[in-house]
């Protein structure tokens, strides 16, 4: 019998109301995320007023993306040796800091510092992401874990929606000094939320002495290579977002078309932030949708997996034929609704499949290998678009390339998770 909570509008009510500690770390994930996407559609506005580059841009995209990958190893590393809940408090703190030095670019010759603060956020947030992520089923315990990702799932496209959207807008109105300013102050509100959570973390033991040199040494990262090389599963599992990361480049794609043919009332910023909300829309969408079906059953959870890629493929490729905002909408909500399907059960997946002292280290790779295709995939796109390719061209590109991950992950399911489901019959 399988007493996993399944994946419904009541269980995230549920599990919201009656678990104080999650609802803690979920508001601090709502803030801090709409914050970023708050300041995201900023970042790019102001890179094409100052360059009309979409390479400036996708290299801001590969800037919000390859730090996670650098820094991964070592954020696993920390975060399964020292206190998660500690680890994501200080690097709020020092993410509030460095957002508010954006303010002072404005100029293309300052568009080099830009970057650097940049890549400094980023780096911090693979800290944040790897013990958030990990630090989860100590908060919730195994029967929600499903629910539990579903919610940070729809946190995450809530966050697209609602700071896409308002960012465009306050970039319209306000400026974008008064964008970086509330972003600045989310990190805090972030911190706080995380200050007043409490929670036991079995991975820490209180009698064994912090060593910087055993956390940034080589050590512990080629521990979670052979605790990982040891399951061709598991490693199989942590494939998957790196096929997700082909989607990275609609960052790209949606800035340059809907900021050049979907603009709304003469504002390229407000065109750029609809298709994000959208792209939102369908995030939020595809586990409540299919969660019902899916439930708890681990076997029906990976082959969502499959039709989520499938539903990424096919939503670019008539993506890359749209003439009407209407259809770009939905292929928008089509496609990331796909997506929004891959992350959230294979997280739930490797939930179910790591060991707690090894859990920082597999989300961290998890989200690296995600982070390195996403950044190549951005910067490829944006090059692409600046040597004479055009962006539809490319946005048919990605709808095609998301076809390999599919493929891969039906061979995966036919050679190793056929004979897993055979064996673990009664």
């Amino acid at each position: 019998m399988n007493n996993d909570a399944g994946i419904t509008l009541p269980n995230y009510y549920r599990l919201l109301r009656r678990n104080a500690h999650f609802r803690r770390l979920w508001l601090a994930q709502l803030v801090s995320g709409t914050g970023d996407w708050f300041y995201s559609v900023a970042i790019y506005d102001l890179l094409l007023r100052l360059t009309g580059s979409a390479e400036t841009v996708a290299l801001a995209a590969v800037l919000q993306i390859l730090p996670m990958f650098v820094a991964g190893p070592t954020a696993g590393a920390v975060n399964d040796r020292v206190s998660r809940r500690r680890v994501m408090l200080i690097t709020d703190l020092a993410r509030s800091a460095i957002v508010l030095g954006m303010l002072t670019v404005g100029t293309r010759e300052q568009i080099g510092f830009l970057y650097v603060l940049l890549a400094l956020e980023v780096t911090t947030a693979a800290f944040f992401e790897s013990a958030r992520t990990a630090i989860l089923p100590n908060v919730v315990g195994h029967r929600d874990i499903a629910t539990a990702n579903a919610v940070a799932g729809t946190t995450w496209s809530v966050s697209v929606t609602a700071g896409a959207a308002i960012g465009g807008f306050v970039v319209a109105w306000f400026g974008r000094e008064t964008v970086f300013m509330l972003n600045s102050g989310s990190f805090l509100l972030s911190a706080w939320f995380i200050y007043r959570m409490r929670v036991r973390e079995t991975h820490v033991d209180p009698d064994t002495r912090f060593r910087w040199r055993e956390v940034l040494g080589f050590g512990p990262i080629v521990e979670g290579f052979r605790y990982v090389a040891r399951d061709l599963r598991l490693a199989s599992l942590l494939t998957l977002k790196f096929g997700l990361g082909i989607l990275g480049a609609r960052l790209v794609l949606v800035s340059v078309i809907g900021s050049r043919e979907f603009a709304v009332g003469g504002e390229p910023a407000l065109g750029m932030s609809l298709l994000l909300v959208f792209q939102g829309v369908g995030s939020l969408l595809g586990p409540l949708v299919l969660g019902p079906f899916v439930g708890g059953n681990r076997s029906r959870m990976r082959w969502a997996v499959l039709a989520g890629y499938l539903a990424g493929a096919f939503s670019y490729v008539v993506f890359s034929q749209a003439r009407s905002l209407n259809v770009a909408a939905w292929t928008m909500v089509v496609a990331h609704a796909g997506g929004s399907l891959v992350w959230v059960y294979s997280t739930t997946l490797l939930h179910f499949s790591t060991d707690d002292r090894f859990r920082g280290r597999v989300f961290a790779a998890d989200f690296a290998l995600f982070m390195v295709t996403a950044s190549v995939a951005s910067y490829s796109c944006g090059w692409a678009i600046d040597h004479a390719v055009a962006a539809r061209t490319a946005a048919l590109g990605v709808g095609l390339a998301m076809l390999l991950p599919a493929a891969a992950w039906t061979l995966s399911l036919r050679l190793l998770w056929r004979t897993h489901d055979e064996t673990a019959k009664p």
